[in-house]
């Protein structure tokens, strides 16, 4: 069905609202973690879940951040002609309410995940590409914000290097890759500076309530 503004911006709304449902705050506490956003970093993301309340809970809340990213992404995609802008501005709204959620004072996540989602629908290769990325960093330094960094800032190229065969995606695909990649490296900032500090916290999946990554 052609798409009209008033439905593009109730689909957008909706975006924001599905990414911006807390869940590793819900799996954390579910789990016996308690209140995740005062143990470790305080972040609500999968990794901090993963440190505070366990790998099962972390691993809940990767797969649910993700979800619900291309959820949004698949929504905007089945109720309107699959036009690349206004799936992209979904994928968008998504990472905005993840990072920025009105339940939490917008104080969320970091975006890893759910732009991981996004990317998905968007651009499977690109994010199968970036999420190996993330693997090999990860293994190789046992950083997960420097694993999370680098596969934000190689999505881009990934982009636009694997959207199609022979032919380079649509502006707004590469600007809002761009802007995607941006939010999350920035929502990594105390972390970026930990890392040049030399005290990031190497990533484990045992239980610690003190860790600070």
């Amino acid at each position: 069905m052609a798409e009209s503004l008033p439905t593009s911006l109730l689909l957008l709304l909706i975006a924001y609202f599905l990414g911006s449902i807390p869940f590793g705050l819900l799996f954390a506490w579910l789990c016996g973690g308690g209140d995740v956003r005062q143990s470790g970093s305080g972040n609500i993301g999968a990794a901090n879940v993963a440190r505070v309340a366990g790998p099962f809970p972390g691993m809940l809340t990767l797969v649910f951040d993700a979800a619900k990213g291309a959820l949004a992404v698949w929504l905007v995609g089945h109720f309107t002609t699959h036009s690349a802008k206004v799936m992209m501005l979904a994928g968008l709204a998504a990472l905005l309410g993840h990072c920025f959620p009105a339940w939490l004072r917008f104080k969320g996540g970091k975006g890893v995940a759910t732009g991981l989602g996004v990317f998905v629908m968007l651009c499977p290769l690109a994010a199968l590409a970036a999420a190996l990325l993330y693997v090999i960093v990860l293994v190789f330094w046992r950083f997960s914000s420097l694993a999370s960094i680098s596969a934000a800032a190689a999505t881009p190229l990934l982009v636009y290097f694997l959207w199609a065969p022979h032919h380079a995606p649509p502006l707004v695909i590469s600007f809002g890759t761009l802007f995607a990649a941006a939010l999350i490296i920035y929502k990594h900032d105390a972390n970026l500076l930990r890392l040049m500090e030399g005290t990031e916290p190497r990533f484990t999946l045992r239980k610690h309530k003190d860790d600070s990554a």
